[in-house]
C-alpha cells in the first residue's frame, strides 16, 4: 500500500472513529468489549439499557492493569470519559444480576464509544473561546493533523522496534547455529578418534 493511499485510509479512519454497538445481556452474565488505544487519548462513552425489573447492572471500565477508570453500580444510561496514560489495552465490562436469583429478560445494551479528534466536544469549545464557525473547523483539522502525525510516529517506533528485534534475533540464532555446528564437529571428532583407539585396541586396524 503507497505512502498517499495509507495516508487517505488513516484519515477515512480518524475521521469516522466512533464506535457503537448494541447486545443483549442476559440476568446473570457478563459481557466485555476490549480496545487497544494510544497514549494521552480522550476516549468517550454514552451507554443505555434497556428496563429490566429485578436486575441490577454494574458497568466497570479497567485497563490491562485492572486500574478502575470508571464504575457504576446500577447502570441505566450515563456517559464516562477518561484520558489514557499509556498505550494499553481497555476493557468496558457489563455485569447483570437478578435479585433472588429469579429468571428475567435479557436488558439490551447501546454503547457508543469515542475517542481521539472525534471525542471532543468542539461546540463547547467554541463557546468557552468564542470561536467562528470556520476556526472551530479549524481547530478540528489541527487536532486531526496531530493525531495523523501521532499515529505515524507510532508507528514508525514500532517498525524500529521491530526491526531491532528481528535484527537481535537474527543475530542470536547464527550465533546458536555456529555453536551447534562446533558440537556437532567436536562430537564427531571424538567419535573418531574413540572408535580408532578402540579398533587399535582390538587391534582391528594398524
Amino acid at each position: 500500500m503507497s505512502t498517499l493511499h495509507y495516508l487517505v485510509f488513516l484519515v477515512c479512519v480518524l475521521l469516522a472513529d466512533v464506535e457503537g454497538i448494541g447486545f443483549t445481556l442476559p440476568p446473570n452474565a457478563k459481557k466485555c468489549l476490549r480496545e487497544e488505544i494510544h497514549k494521552d487519548i480522550l476516549v468517550t462513552g454514552d451507554y443505555e439499557l434497556s428496563d429490566a425489573p429485578g436486575q441490577s447492572t454494574h458497568l466497570l471500565v479497567t485497563d490491562s492493569s485492572s486500574h478502575v477508570l470508571y464504575s457504576k453500580e446500577d447502570a441505566t444510561k450515563g456517559k464516562f470519559a477518561f484520558t489514557t496514560d499509556d498505550y494499553d489495552m481497555f476493557e468496558i465490562c457489563f455485569e447483570t444480576k437478578m435479585t433472588g436469583g429469579a429468571r428475567g429478560p435479557d436488558r439490551e445494551v447501546s454503547l457508543t464509544v469515542k475517542h481521539g479528534v472525534e471525542a471532543k466536544n468542539y461546540q463547547d469549545i467554541a463557546k468557552a473561546e468564542k470561536l467562528k464557525p470556520m476556526e472551530v473547523e479549524l481547530r478540528r483539522l489541527e487536532d486531526l493533523s496531530e493525531s495523523i502525525v501521532n499515529d505515524f510516529a507510532y508507528m514508525r517506533a514500532r517498525e524500529e522496534e521491530m526491526r531491532d528485534t528481528n535484527e537481535s534475533t537474527n543475530s542470536r540464532v547464527l550465533y546458536f547455529s555456529v555453536f551447534s555446528m562446533c558440537c556437532l564437529i567436536g562430537l564427531a571428532t571424538w567419535q573418531v578418534l574413540y572408535l580408532r583407539r578402540f579398533f587399535k585396541a582390538k587391534k582391528l586396524i594398524e
